[in-house]
This record gives structure tokens, sequence and C-alpha cells, in this order.
């Protein structure tokens, strides 16, 4: 009996640690999103939104600690609501694929769970599967806050997505 010795494969690069942004990130976070922004997968967004913003993302840096991805979240309150919206949500382009987005999903869900938040919106241009696989699901944007729902861009024909916490 001959017995082939295992296949080797790489290994895959480690998973990115999961921090708040700070605001000496904001810079950052607008050069990973411009991209985004540029083929209309995200809103054009400011650069100053980004330092204004900045305690609202989470970032997934790498071994070499340049950002890798982010996501913003967003809470909103009023209308019985205590709800949270994940927007500007993207991953570089050489670390899609590689668990990053989930990492910061996890993430997410985790702060928003710790915040006692109803539910976690969000809306895509794109198919929504990493959201599907972490239990969101389509609703309308009337489900959502108002003021997120009302700032939506109709011609972008965004996918809105909810997950109950």
């Amino acid at each position: 009996m001959t017995t082939a010795a295992p296949r080797r494969t790489p290994l895959s690069p480690p998973l990115p640690r999961v921090r708040i942004a700070g605001p000496g990130d904001s810079a950052a976070l607008a050069e990973l999103s411009r991209p985004f922004a540029r083929s209309g997968a995200l809103r054009e967004r400011p650069d100053s939104l980004y330092a204004a913003r900045a305690a609202e993302f989470l970032v997934a840096v790498g071994s070499d600690g340049r950002i890798e991805g982010c996501v913003g979240l967003r809470v909103y309150e009023g209308e019985g609501a205590h709800a949270g919206v994940l927007y500007n949500f993207c991953v570089a382009g050489h670390r899609q694929g590689r668990g990053v987005g989930g990492a910061l999903l996890r993430t997410a869900l985790a702060l928003g769970r710790a915040q006692a938040l109803g539910a976690l919106f969000t809306a895509t241009t794109g198919d929504g599967r990493l959201f599907h696989r972490y239990g969101f699901a389509s609703v309308t944007a009337r489900q959502a806050p108002r003021a997120w729902a009302e700032s939506l861009d109709p011609r972008r024909n965004a996918l809105v997505l909810a997950r109950t916490l």
C-alpha cells in the first residue's frame, strides 16, 4: 500500500485585529473608501466626514498595521426604536475573500448587542451575500430609522437589509 504525503497548502494570512477607529485613522479611512466610491459601490463622502465620525468606524488592521477594511456603525434613536445602521463597509481588494469582512461584521454585531440595539440595518448595491450569511434579511426602507432611510438615494437602487439583535 502506498500512501501519499498530505498536500501542503499555503497558510492563509491571519485575520486582522478589529478595533474602533480613532481620529488619526481618518485619512486611511478616506483612502480605503475612495476606490469604492469611484466605482459606485459606496456613496461619495467628504474626507471631513471620516474625521468627524471616526469613532463610529470599526477598522480591520493587518499585521503590518495598515487598515484593510472598515465599517461605520451609526446609532439612531427615536420613534420608539434604538437601532444601528452599518455604512461605508469596504475591504481592500487584496484582502477580499479572506475573512476581513466577516471579522468586521461579527464585531459590529457584538457591538450592536453591547449597545442594546434592537436591530442593525444596511444598504448595499451588491448582492448582500455576506450580510445574508450573518442573518440579515431584505426589508423595506420604511422599517429602517427614518432619517437614514430618507437619506438613501433611490437612483442607487440599493438593497436594504436588517438583522434583529
